[in-house]
Parts: structure tokens; C-alpha cells; sequence
């Protein structure tokens, strides 16, 4: 008689086709697909539209005139069909992947039934020179969606305005610039302060508005140097641009103390919340000291990346500062909405309109349907799944956690694969190239790389315990494949359409082409 445990009994799948494997199995359709210019041939078509109907009697001035058609792709309609779809074959987006890879983006999921709101033609069919009386509905949105962020964040007065994060710290530094100029300040308070974990935008704006930047490291326990800052602060200080919790995950335990600090020496403080999953319902940006903010309504309240935009961001300041929020702010009479133009202290528009709409709505229905309770319990369970998921990833053999170690990470952590890479020759962007092989998102940092080999991750309150476990078995794999077969790894990919970017021409203006014209001209040479 035979002892020992009894096999599993093979389900009829696999008597087909084998077990399967303990990943998920991917294999991405991969087209080498020609860019739209290059598709086609003269005189194909796809539509015919009709003639224009030109009243004989209007005669265009000569300067407006082409001489030559448009050299715009002629194809049928099937060859554009098919154009897209293979593109969209070769996306790996938010919708079917476990994206915590994505770290300090904050994906996270975006109901798909306040889509039905945005495509509503109450909502679709606006046109932004609507005359107001027409409007009264999106106006009030926008005018509830800035009582929220208020609610949330403590402060005075909100701008919905931004078309992006970048876009609001640009509008926050701008405010800044105008509240100092009011002062008479302008000329001598020309430094900002920021720290080196804190989003790079801060840094990139107020060096765009035309301040000198001073960036802030951490101090041997990982947090920002509160000595550094004493030594930075004093009169030509404008303000603290910071991002709480910064890209390590960390929160700043001081942080009322870097905004005493920086009042003292009579500078501003303004609060990057882009992604404040974490912390929603729990700590607020006024309460803290802090005289302007931002979300970025695309990461903590819902609404989609879309691939880079249609993003949208949203400043808050205080009573103060108010004046010079961008024009133009809505306003409430108790009878009708209104937009208010005349701003005379305003820093004036950041966008054209009243900014992206669609967003607007998807974050107030979002907010609306989770309420302070759920707004409150998706920070906590964002909180609870990144520390799960650091807790399974410092298992995997090379991975670690940089700077105060042992202490629990709020909303995302970046990781360092340094052993990993000193062990085996493999680096981190090889792990993100063959993490895409298995159908997930994996991201470094920004650059500089100061962690070392670095990974960040981010897992917001969308994914569940298993969702975790799938994506931390699937780095286990490619750690172990480093280890046993590291050439499977830097060969990377196999199975997907992901690229591997040559950074050197990133830094080359010869090589840059964004238009197909300026394509041909400097690397076609035509």
C-alpha cells in the first residue's frame, strides 16, 4: 500500500493543458504598429464630409490661404479601426491591473457610474460661454466641491481652476509671489524651501516663478532636517513648498514645528497634499498652521489619470491669501450662482474657463457617496494595505526599506533593491521591465535616484488582501529569477510591449521631435 499525501486530483483543465502556474498567465498583444502618418496612400478615404457651403461673396485675404492641401494620413475607415485597437492591445492600464506600482500617483480605483454623470449631456453638452443663468447647475457643484475641500482640509477658499498637481503648485507659488509683491516683499523674499522627498514639482514651480530653491535632506532618522531648516530659514525666505507624508511614506512628526519655524522668519507654508490618501479625516492642512494647500483631485478624490490628463487640481488658502486665488472663484448669493471676474488682487487665470469639469464632478460624487465616515475609512484601509504590503515585500530576498527602519509607512513606501543589485548585476529598472511580463505597473522614483536601485509602491484602499498577495508574489518571482537566472531578467520583456527608454537622448534637444514634422525634419533629415 502507498503512504505519503495524496496528490491533488488534476481538474479537467489541467488534464488538457496542464496545472497552472501559481502567477497569473499574460501574454500582451504586441503589434509593430506604424505611426498614422506612415499608414495609407493618397487618395484613400475614410469619410467624405460635405463642402463647405461659403457664401460666394466671402473671399478669404490672401495671407490666409493654403497653397498646398494639409499633409494630413489618407486612409479608409477599417485601417483607422484597426490603428487603435492594436494601440489599445499594447496599453496596460488602470482598469485590468493590479497597479500598486504606481507609487505617489494614487491609483486608485474610479467608479465607474460617476462616469454616467460627466457623459450626461447636462454635463457633456456644456459650453463654457454659456451665459451663467444657464449654468446653474455645474456652477453649484463646483461651489458644494469647494465646501468639501474646506470641510476636509480647514482652509477659507478653494480654485478648482488647475488642470493639474503641477498646474496647482504653479497657482500656489503665483499666490505667493502676488501676496509677498503686495507686502513690498517681492524683491527681498526670493527663497523657497522644500525637502528632497517631497514631489519634484515643488522644486521645478518655484524655480519657474523665478526663486531660488533650497532643498532639504533627511537627518539621520530619515525625516527632514529640522536643524537644516533653521540654518536655511531667515529674511529673503518667501515659504516652505512640502509634501506630508513625503515619497519615503514617511509622516513628518514636526511638522507644526517647520511651520512655526518658517512663520517666525515671516514666510508662507504651503502643503502638497497630491496624494493625501492616507490621511483624509485624519490630520488637515489649516489645522497644522499652513496657509495654502492643493489635492490633486485625480489621485485622492477618484477621478482618472487619463493617461496624463485631463488631470485637475485644487488650491486652498487661507482668509489671507484669498484675494489672490485665480479668477474666476463661484459665488453664492443664497438665490443664484455666479462667477466672480472682479478679482483685483487675483493672480489671474490659470486655465481657460472654469477648469476640468468632468473631474469636478466625478470628485464631488465620489466625496458625496463616501461621505467623512468612508473618506475616514479609506484612509485607514490605504494605511493598513501599504504596511501588508511592505511587511510581504521585505520578505523577498534583496528588497529593503530605507530610513527609519522598522517604522510603519503611511499611504506608499519606496523601497531599494541595492543587495539585489549588488548580489546578482540586476537593477531595479530591469525588475520594472519584467514585472510588466506578468501584466502589473512598477515605477522607480523620480531622479536623481536617492535611494538607491529604487521601487515605490503605493497601494491605496482599492485593492484586496489577495490583490496584495498577487502582486507581491509576482516581484518574489522576478527577485528569485535575479538570483537563479538573472539573463531572463535583463533581457526583459518577453511578454509584453513595454520598452526599455534610453535616458542619454532624454537629455539631447537635438533628438527631440513631438510633432511628426519636427520627426522628419531632425531624424529623417527631409
Amino acid at each position: 500500500m502507498k503512504t505519503g499525501p495524496t496528490p491533488s486530483p488534476l481538474t479537467p483543465a489541467d488534464a488538457r493543458i496542464g496545472p497552472k502556474p501559481p502567477l497569473r498567465r499574460f501574454h500582451q498583444a504586441r503589434w509593430d504598429e506604424p505611426l498614422l502618418f506612415e499608414l495609407g496612400s493618397p487618395g484613400e478615404r475614410g469619410v467624405l464630409p460635405p463642402l463647405p457651403q461659403v457664401p460666394a461673396d466671402v473671399v478669404l485675404p490672401d495671407g490666409l490661404r493654403r497653397t498646398s492641401p494639409p499633409a494630413l494620413p489618407e486612409l479608409s475607415q477599417p485601417q483607422v479601426l484597426r490603428h487603435y485597437l492594436r494601440l489599445s492591445q499594447e496599453n496596460l492600464g488602470a482598469d485590468f491591473n493590479v497597479d500598486v506600482g504606481q507609487g505617489t500617483c494614487t491609483m486608485k480605483y474610479s467608479p465607474k457610474v460617476n462616469d454616467r454623470f460627466v457623459r450626461d449631456p447636462k454635463v457633456a453638452a456644456l459650453h463654457p460661454l454659456q451665459d451663467e443663468r444657464t449654468v446653474q447647475g455645474v456652477l453649484e457643484i463646483m461651489y458644494r466641491l469647494e465646501g468639501l475641500l474646506r470641510e476636509i482640509s480647514g482652509m477659507d477658499r478653494f480654485s478648482l481652476q488647475p488642470g493639474a498637481g503641477s498646474a496647482a503648485i504653479y497657482t500656489n507659488v503665483a499666490m505667493i509671489r502676488a501676496y509677498f509683491a503686495a507686502r513690498g516683499e517681492a524683491e527681498t523674499r526670493d527663497e523657497v524651501i522644500t525637502t528632497i522627498f517631497s514631489h519634484p514639482s515643488n522644486a521645478a514651480c518655484a524655480r519657474t516663478a523665478g526663486f531660488k530653491v533650497i532643498t532639504l535632506y533627511p537627518d539621520a532618522d530619515g525625516y527632514p532636517d529640522i536643524e537644516a531648516l533653521r540654518r536655511a530659514v531667515g529674511p529673503r525666505t518667501a515659504a516652505l513648498l512640502i509634501t506630508n507624508p513625503e515619497d519615503t511614506g514617511l509622516f513628518n512628526p514636526r511638522i507644526e514645528e517647520f511651520v512655526r519655524i518658517v512663520h517666525e522668519a515671516g514666510g508662507l507654508c504651503a502643503y502638497d497634499q497630491a496624494n493625501a490618501n492616507g490621511i483624509l479625516g485624519i490630520t488637515r492642512a489649516r489645522d497644522t498652521g499652513f496657509d495654502l494647500c492643493h489635492f490633486n483631485l485625480h489621485k485622492t478624490f477618484s477621478t482618472p489619470h487619463a493617461c496624463g490628463g485631463p488631470a485637475a487640481g485644487a488650491c486652498g488658502v487661507s482668509a489671507e491669501l484669498a484675494p489672490y486665488l485665480p479668477t474666476p472663484t463661484v459665488e453664492f448669493d443664497g438665490t443664484r450662482y455666479r462667477l466672480d471676474d472682479d478679482r483685483p488682487e487675483s493672480v489671474g487665470k490659470i486655465r481657460p474657463f472654469y477648469g476640468v469639469v468632468p473631474n469636478l464632478v466625478r470628485a464631488y460624487a465620489w466625496i458625496m457617496s463616501m461621505g467623512g465616515a468612508g473618506l475616514r475609512e479609506a484612509a485607514e484601509v490605504a494605511v493598513l494595505n501599504n504596511n501588508y504590503l511592505m511587511a510581504k515585500v521585505l520578505q523577498i530576498r534583496g528588497a529593503s526599506v530605507p530610513y527609519a527602519p522598522g517604522r510603519p509607512r503611511v499611504e506608499q513606501v519606496r523601497y531599494s533593491w541595492e543587495r539585489l543589485a549588488e548580489e546578482t548585476g540586476v537593477h531595479s529598472e530591469d525588475i520594472g521591465v519584467r514585472a510588466a511580463d506578468f501584466g502589473t505597473h512598477y515605477w522607480t522614483s523620480h531622479h536623481p535616484y536617492i535611494v538607491p536601485e529604487p521601487m515605490t509602491l503605493e497601494p491605496t484602499e482599492s485593492y484586496s488582501r489577495a490583490e496584495l498577495d498577487e502582486y507581491a508574489a509576482i516581484l518574489a518571482e522576478v527577485a528569485r529569477e535575479a538570483y537563479e537566472d538573472p539573463e531572463t531578467v535583463r533581457t526583459a520583456p518577453h511578454r509584453s510591449t513595454v520598452h526599455r527608454a534610453r535616458e542619454d537622448v532624454l537629455d539631447d534637444p537635438a533628438t527631440w521631435a513631438v510633432t511628426w514634422r519636427a520627426y522628419r525634419r531632425k531624424i529623417l533629415g527631409e
